[in-house]
C-alpha cells in the first residue's frame, strides 16, 4: 500500500477552471493525479442522500478515497451536557452521510478546555463517544478525533490517544499543522520529529492505527495562543516542512491517507505532498 494524497473540499483552482459541482471533484481529482478527497460538512450536514450517493458513485469511479468532516459545531466536552449531547446527533447524520457515500472516516473536533481542567475535558470527551458508539453500533464507519491547534482546546495528540482507546472503532486524526501551531512551532523539523507520532500511536493504539492513519497536513500562522490562520505551501517562515515526512512515510512504510488543507491551494499543495513522496520512495 502507498500512501493517498487529496484536498479538503474543492480549491479555488477548481473553479477557476470552470468546474462548478462537488460531483465533478473526482474527475478532476484523478486527473490531476490525486487519490484522496474530504467532504466538508464543517457547516453542517446538508444534502440529499441521492446526492451523497453521486458523490460515492464518482469517487469510486474514480479511484477517489473519500473522507467526510464533521459539522465544527461538534463539541465532545462541552459544559453544558444538553449541548455537548446534541453532538451525538450531528455525529449520527454524519456517519449516515459517509455510510451513503461510502466514506471510511469521519473527523471529529474534540471540543475545548478553557473552562474546565484538562482531565475534566477528556472525561467529558470520553463520556460523549462512548454514549455515540452506543448510539450507532453497527456502522463500518471510523470515527476520527482530530488533533487541534489552539492551547485552549482539547486535543493534544496524548489526549486525542486517551479518548480513543475506549473502544477500537475510534482512531487518531493527526493535525500536524495543529499539533505544530499549538506548540508554537519548531515541532516538526526533523524526520524523528514526525516518526515520534507514529510510534507513540503504535505503542498506545496498535501498528494497524499508525500504518493506516487519517492525516491533515497544511502550514498554519500560530501566535501565542496557537493556531491562528491556514496558509499555503509558499509559506517560508511558520511550517511545518513536509519532505521530513515524506522519508518516514517512505522508509518506514507507513500508508497513510493525507489531506491537504491549506488556504485555497489545497489540491495544489497536495500534489506537492505526493510528488515529494514519490521522490523520496525512489
Amino acid at each position: 500500500m502507498s500512501a493517498l494524497f487529496g484536498p479538503a473540499g474543492n480549491s479555488e483552482s477548481f473553479y477557476a477552471e470552470g468546474y462548478k459541482s462537488t460531483f465533478q471533484a473526482p474527475e478532476w481529482l484523478s486527473k490531476m493525479g490525486l487519490d484522496a478527497y474530504e467532504y466538508q460538512c464543517g457547516q453542517g450536514v446538508r444534502g440529499s442522500d441521492e446526492a451523497f450517493q453521486k458523490v460515492g458513485d464518482e469517487a469510486a469511479k474514480h479511484g477517489i478515497k473519500l473522507s467526510l468532516h464533521a459539522p465544527y459545531f461538534i463539541s465532545l466536552s462541552g459544559i453544558e451536557e444538553e449541548k455537548r449531547l446534541k453532538s451525538i446527533d450531528y455525529i449520527r447524520q454524519s456517519v449516515h452521510a459517509a455510510e451513503v457515500m461510502g466514506a471510511d472516516t469521519i473527523v471529529i473536533h474534540t471540543g475545548s478546555a478553557s473552562k474546565i481542567s484538562r482531565e475534566e475535558a477528556v472525561g467529558l470527551a470520553k463520556d460523549t463517544m462512548f454514549r455515540a458508539l452506543e448510539a450507532i453500533p453497527d456502522t463500518k464507519v471510523r470515527f476520527g478525533l482530530e488533533t487541534m491547534g489552539k492551547l485552549n482546546q482539547l486535543g493534544t495528540l496524548e489526549e486525542v490517544i486517551d479518548i480513543c482507546s475506549i473502544d477500537k472503532r475510534l482512531c487518531p486524526v493527526v493535525d500536524f499543522g495543529h499539533l505544530n501551531a499549538r506548540n508554537i512551532g519548531g515541532y516538526f523539523v526533523t524526520e524523528d520529529d514526525y516518526r515520534q507520532v507514529f510510534t507513540l500511536i503504535t505503542d498506545k493504539l496498535g501498528a494497524e492505527y499508525a500504518d493506516t492513519l487519517h492525516c491533515h497536513f497544511s502550514k498554519i500562522e500560530y501566535t501565542k495562543s496557537g493556531e491562528k490562520k491556514h496558509l499555503t505551501f509558499e509559506d517560508t517562515v511558520y511550517g511545518p516542512e513536509f519532505e521530513p515526512l515524506a522519508q518516514v512515510l517512505a522508509k518506514d512504510g507507513y500508508s497513510p491517507c493525507i489531506i491537504c488543507e491549506s488556504d485555497g491551494t489545497q489540491a495544489k499543495d497536495a500534489l506537492a505532498m505526493k510528488g515529494m513522496y514519490r521522490s523520496a520512495l525512489l
